[in-house]
C-alpha cells in the first residue's frame, strides 16, 4: 500500500504535510541548533569526508545540517511530501549538489536498504517507531552502519507502560477522525495535557518547568513546539521501548553506547552507538539470516 493510501485510510499520519508547514518557520537559528545537536551527540566538530544516511528525512532539516557540516548525505523517506520538503531545502541551500542524494524509499524495503551500502553515520531520529515494524526497521538501519568506525544515532519513544498504551489509542483515534476535526482535537487534547502537566509541577513546587515551554515556539534541535504537538498526537503507527531494552538489544548486536539522552517521560530517548572493533552487526550471523528471522 502506498503512503498516500495508508494516510487516507487512517492508518498513517501525514508527516510530510506537517513538515511542509515547518519549512515556513525555518531560519538560520533553527539550522544552527540542528547542527549543534548533531555535533553534541556524535561528539564531532565537523562531518567532512563522512557518509551520512538520514532514514526518514522528514522536513530535511537534519540532512541539511549534516550537509552543512561537510558530510556526503543520502536522504530518503516513505512519504513523498517529506521527500519534497527535503528537495526544497536542497534547492534553497545546496542547489544541484551531487553530494546530497534525496529519494523516496522505505526502511522496511529489504532490497532498497541492501542497495544503499554502508555509512559512517546512520541517523534516524523519531522515525523507526512510526514504521509499523520498529524492530525490523532497526535491524535494517543497523545493517547500513559501516564496520569498525560507523555510528548509529536513533531516537525511540520511551515505554511508559499504561501511559504509552493510552498514547497509542489517542494517536489511532486522531488518524481516524475527519480532517476537519483533527485540528480541534489537537487543540483541546493539548490543552488538557498541558493543564495536567502544569498541575503536576505546581504540586511539586516547580511551576516554571511547565510554563517555560509556553513562552516560545522554539524547541531543542531547532524544532517547533507547534508542529511537534501535531506530531505527538498524530504520529502513527506508534511503537515504543524502554531505555534498558534498547541498550541491551544494541549491545547484543556488537554496539557500544557512546552517547545517550535518557527520557523518563513521554518523549524519545536518544542513542548514539558505535560498532565494536572486530565485531559485525550480525553478532556472528550473516545478514540474510537476520532478515529471515526478522520477517
Amino acid at each position: 500500500m502506498s503512503a498516500q493510501s495508508e494516510m487516507q485510510a487512517g492508518g498513517r499520519f501525514a508527516f510530510g504535510a506537517n513538515w511542509a508547514r515547518l519549512l515556513n518557520d525555518l531560519d538560520e537559528t533553527r539550522i544552527v541548533d540542528a547542527e549543534a545537536s548533531l555535533r553534541e551527540m556524535l561528539g564531532v566538530v565537523r562531518l567532512d569526508g563522512l557518509r551520512f544516511l538520514d532514514i526518514g528525512c522528514g522536513s530535511g532539516l537534519f540532512s541539511l545540517a549534516a550537509r552543512r557540516l561537510g558530510a556526503e548525505v543520502h536522504s530518503f523517506d516513505f512519504d513523498p511530501q517529506s521527500v519534497a520538503c527535503t528537495l526544497e531545502l536542497r534547492k534553497r541551500y545546496f542547489a544541484n549538489d551531487a553530494n546530497w542524494r534525496i529519494e523516496v524509499g522505505s526502511v522496511l524495503d529489504r532490497a532498497y536498504m541492501a542497495g544503499l551500502g554502508s555509512f559512517d553515520v546512520v541517523y534516524s531520529w523519531g522515525v523507526l517507531h512510526h514504521t509499523g515494524a520498529m524492530w525490523l526497521a532497526l535491524e535494517r538501519a543497523i545493517n547500513c552502519v559501516a564496520s569498525g568506525t560507523g555510528k548509529l544515532y536513533i531516537a525511540i519513544y520511551n515505554d511508559q507502560g499504561w501511559k504509552s498504551r493510552l498514547w497509542w489509542l489517542a494517536k489511532a483515534f486522531y488518524n481516524r477522525l475527519p480532517r476537519w476535526l483533527q485540528g480541534p482535537f489537537v487543540t483541546v487534547a493539548g490543552a488538557v495535557v498541558r493543564l495536567l502537566v502544569i498541575l503536576k509541577y505546581t504540586i511539586r513546587l516547580k511551576p516554571m518547568v511547565a510554563f517555560a515551554p509556553l513562552a516560545s515556539d522554539r524547541r531543542e534541535r531547532g524544532m517547533s513546539a507547534r508542529h511537534d504537538r501535531i506530531d505527538w498526537f498524530g504520529g502513527f503507527p506508534y511503537e515504543f521501548a524502554s531505555f534498558e531494552v534498547l541498550t541491551a538489544y544494541l549491545e547484543a548486536r556488537g554496539f557500544s553506547l557512546i552517547g545517550a539522552k535518557r527520557n523518563t517521560s513521554h518523549g524519545c530517548s536518544e542513542f548514539v552507538v558505535q560498532l565494536d572493533q572486530g565485531r559485525d552487526v550480525s553478532g556472528g550471523r550473516p545478514a540474510a539470516e537476520r532478515d529471515r528471522e526478522a520477517v
